[in-house]
């Protein structure tokens, strides 16, 4: 199992609205195929592994990250497959919480006489799929909020210098996180300071850059820059607000416009955002600004895990701090997070934070 959730790790990014999933098949003791979900989010990983087994797989035991699906969509259902190969046991991690499937799967497997052990590495497939779970159950993407500051919480001088607060190593491993999401979020203030281009590099992972979200309620930002420069390369999407003005500007670049609801001082309704971003498919979100976006977020109690960049340099007060205005009076109301991991990079270090729930 562990190696199955270690193969639908692959997916992480590339496969959605579909979740990441791993399969390995084992027959007399041996590994006999491999698979996870592919690039697009088909084949399945069910699929894939039964492909590369052929009639090897007559007999033998299936472990896969999470339940087999039981709906007839574009392809048929991976419960069937796995019955009309002859597998004798499957070995699940987890169950699908979309009702199509919830247990459907599993029935469909113990009705033709396979034996089903579930709950598997179960915390671990968990943590895989948050990002499909957090799309059939909350309906919006599991989001990363990524912070990289300085040793006194600073993400810029106050000229608006941030070039470059962490070291290489550092960022590369942001890179690395942008290639296992599937869409990078930022807010205007960041793409009109910055210019950024919020593609995967130095990796060889550049056909792995997520799709590009922007934060422009009245589409004020002119379609200039290396975002709309690039965007009939690498997928670029304008959250805005109805009634904002005219998208043309945009869509004549290769961007997509989508209409969001307004919150009531005018902005975007990050909660609606974020819905509209499931409703297209996206199960993860990384979240790279700026300030106020990241408070938003907090607030909200949409963040899943905050990945914080410490570098060693002190900018002060006057420096633009990491997080903008919370409205937070006493301690007890400010939200709280539990260490998961500490990692150096070079002369930086990386921190993530899960929330803490009641």
């Amino acid at each position: 199992m562990q190696m199955a959730l270690t193969m639908g790790q692959r997916g992480l990014g590339n496969v959605w609205p579909n979740p990441a999933v791993g399969c390995v098949l084992v027959k007399d003791n041996r590994i006999i195929a491999r698979g996870w979900t592919q690039p697009g989010g088909r084949p399945h990983a069910e699929v894939h592994a039964l492909t590369q087994a052929g009639d090897l797989a007559q007999g033998a035991t299936a472990y896969v990250t999470l339940e087999p699906c039981a709906h007839h969509g574009k392809t048929g259902p991976c419960a069937e497959a796995l019955v009309k190969a002859g597998i004798r046991r499957v070995v699940c991690a987890t169950q699908d919480p979309d009702t199509r499937v919830s247990g459907k799967g599993f029935k469909i497997l113990k009705q033709a006489g396979i034996e089903v052990t579930c709950d598997v590495l179960k915390a671990q497939a968990d943590a895989d799929h948050i990002g499909f779970f957090s799309r059939i159950t909350k309906d919006r993407p599991s989001i990363t909020l990524k912070l990289a500051s300085s040793l006194d919480g600073r993400i810029a001088t106050r000229t608006g210098d941030s070039r470059w607060i962490t070291g290489p190593m550092a960022r590369r491993a942001v890179h690395l996180m942008r290639a296992r999401h599937d869409a990078i979020l930022v807010g205007r203030n960041t793409v009109e300071q910055d210019d950024p281009d919020l593609s995967v590099r130095d990796l060889g992972l550049a056909h792995r850059s997520p799709v590009r979200v922007v934060l422009d309620s009245r589409l004020s930002l002119p379609a200039t820059g290396r975002l709309a420069s690039t965007a009939r390369d690498i997928p670029l999407w304008i959250c805005h607000t109805n009634g904002a003005g005219s998208t043309q500007k945009w869509t004549e670049a290769g961007a997509v416009p989508l209409a969001c609801a307004a919150a009531p001082d005018g902005r975007l309704d990050l909660a609606a955002v974020l819905e509209t971003l499931a409703n297209q498919g996206i199960t993860r979100l990384f979240v790279e600004g700026g300030g106020q976006v990241a408070a938003s977020l907090l607030r909200i109690g949409a963040v899943d895990e905050l990945a914080l960049f410490s570098a060693g340099v002190a900018i002060g007060a006057d420096g633009l701090p990491n997080l903008g205005a919370f409205g937070v009076d006493a301690l007890k109301d400010a939200p709280r997070f539990t260490r998961t991991s500490v990692t150096t990079l070079g002369p930086d270090v990386l921190t993530l934070w899960a929330p803490q729930r009641d």
